[in-house]
């Protein structure tokens, strides 16, 4: 679980105690923040239950994909930007055979994070 209330280059102080990272270790080795962590969090800091909690962040996850597939970008002030780009069709090739191929027209999603959010990342808070 992703319970970091503390970060540095060598210590990682998390809810269970201090953690050092060993020979060979990196900061991207650490867990993935999932949705059961999100919702336990909410659990701890608001108080709600953990049913209240999980179908809160199902909530706020079902609103963000469902405005991402109509077509909106979403915006998380401090955070980052969710944002949809309509690509063109163009060319492809293959690089094993050297072949041209037609690549369909799509539509992609993007994120950029905020000044706030990659000024964070930078200090490794």
């Amino acid at each position: 679980m992703a319970n970091i209330a503390f970060c540095s280059k060598t210590h990682m102080f998390t809810t269970q105690g201090p953690r050092i990272y060993g020979e060979g270790m990196s900061m991207r080795s650490m867990s993935t923040l999932t949705r059961a962590d999100l919702a336990d969090a909410i659990n701890r800091k608001v108080g709600l239950s953990r049913a209240e909690s999980l179908s809160l962040v199902e909530a706020i996850l079902d609103l963000m994909g469902g405005s991402l597939a109509a077509g909106s970008n979403v915006k998380i002030s401090g955070f980052g930007t969710f944002l949809l780009r309509d690509k063109a069709q163009r060319v492809g090739r293959n690089p094993k055979t050297g072949v041209e191929v037609p690549i369909t027209p799509r539509r992609v999603m993007t994120f950029r994070a905020s000044q706030l959010l990659k000024d964070r990342v930078a200090k490794g808070e």
